[in-house]
């Protein structure tokens, strides 16, 4: 189970000790650095420490780490959105074997500030690591955890072919939000759904700080039936259950402080499993977003990347900003 603070203080330290001077320049950063609130999950270069770069030892490291900052159910998405990432590397290449050289993951580490948290500490310290398709973020002051925003994606959405067919990295996401849409009656999906076609992407991208403007109104809680209201409390839990139990239960905590009943689910998109599809869940403490814009178009390339994204007013704010609101 994840969110030991103390673990993940210990296992950072090991991290930052075990990088010679090239290393340390490219892993270590400050909480001041502007640069903090820049994050991505398009394919690309980013700043930090690449895994490529890491011995063994250290990627190790790196793995435990993630898997630290994750409960069990949230170091599984993770390890299955980085193997699903590895298997269109694979399709890619014409080679889907599990032993097939494909070079290393790209993915890029950075720990900011002290791990230590400082000769009181309590200090605010960070680590993240960011690629295609995953962005993970952590804040830490003293036993204080915060993980979001936490974007995961998966490309194929569902593997077809290989070893690995019927891996599916995002599938409780895309499922639950499924059957709660099938669950409203017309009238509640006239209002729940708001247009016909999905947007390209998430609406709030990767934006320092997400505007709830860009999204839709959607289809209050208070406006469901029981059943309904439980199948939106799972959804919602399905990605406050990544973080550590303590995290989300605060968030879930500031929800309810907040008012459940401002909780809403808006959709668009075709309703059927292998449509395009979006979904959000919006709350003046709570912001989720899943999107799959593309279609599953063949039984071998299913190019569909389904994205997942959740931000929490439940921050630790470091010198400058906190990563996201």
């Amino acid at each position: 189970m994840g969110g030991d603070s103390k673990r993940i203080r210990d296992l950072a330290r090991q991290l930052v000790a075990s990088a010679d001077d090239d290393q340390a320049r490219r892993l270590r950063g400050s909480l001041d650095d502007p640069r903090l609130r820049e994050w991505t999950y398009l394919p690309g270069d980013r700043d930090g420490l690449p895994y490529g770069d890491l011995d063994v030892i250290q990627r190790e490291l790196v793995l435990e780490l993630l898997d630290a900052t994750h409960t069990d159910a949230g170091a599984a998405t993770v390890a299955v959105a980085i193997e699903t990432e590895r298997v269109r590397r694979r399709i890619g290449s014409g080679n889907l074997e599990m032993d097939s050289d494909i070079g290393p993951d790209r993915y890029w580490v950075r720990v900011l500030g002290d791990p230590s948290g400082g000769p009181s500490g309590e200090e605010p310290w960070g680590w993240r690591i960011n690629g295609h398709h995953l962005a993970v973020h952590l804040m830490m002051a003293g036993d204080r955890v915060s993980v979001t925003p936490h974007f995961v994606g998966a490309e194929p959405a569902e593997v077809r072919v290989g070893p690995q067919a019927g891996l599916r990295a995002l599938g409780p996401e895309e499922d639950l939000a499924r059957e709660l849409l099938h669950a409203l009656d017309p009238d509640q999906r006239r209002i729940a759904v708001y247009d016909d076609e999905p947007p390209k992407d998430i609406l709030t991208r990767f934006d320092p700080v997400a505007d709830p403007t860009v999204l839709p109104d959607g289809l209050s809680y208070a406006d469901l039936t029981d059943p309904q209201r439980n199948l939106l409390e799972r959804l919602v839990r399905r990605y406050l259950d990544r973080a550590p139990a303590s995290y989300a239960d605060a968030c879930w905590r500031e929800v309810e402080e907040a008012g459940v009943d401002q909780l809403a689910f808006a959709w668009a998109g075709g309703p059927n499993r292998g449509e395009r599809h979006y979904y959000c869940v919006t709350g003046p403490e709570l912001l989720i977003e899943y999107d799959k814009p593309t279609p599953n178009l063949s039984v071998h390339w299913p190019n569909s990347s389904p994205h997942t994204c959740f931000s929490s007013g439940t921050e630790i704010s470091p010198p400058s900003e906190s990563f996201s609101q």
